[in-house]
């Protein structure tokens, strides 16, 4: 199995789309909990831990899942890179 199968087995039934739900972003089936609300909280620093306690109808599988569908997302799109300036 490739790193691209494994990746898309992870997410599968747990990412879904819905232009009806959140304007169509991907969420967590079942939930109104935004793939990107996953990513911005673990990027803020919050553990899984907490994410799981604040949300308690996520599970540790949804939210490697939101990983797992982001990285095929960007492997998937041509990502420019960012040129910061100085202050």
């Amino acid at each position: 199995m490739t790193i691209d199968e494994r990746a898309e087995k992870t997410y599968k039934g747990l990412i879904v789309s819905n232009p009806s739900v959140m304007a169509g972003k991907p969420v967590i089936a079942g939930t109104r909990i935004t793939a990107e609300l996953i990513l911005e909280k673990l990027a803020a620093g919050e553990t899984i831990e907490q994410i799981l306690d604040a949300h308690p109808r996520l599970s540790r599988e949804a939210i490697l899942a939101a990983l797992a569908f982001a990285a095929d997302a960007l492997r998937a799109d041509v990502v420019y890179p960012f040129v910061g300036t100085t202050p």
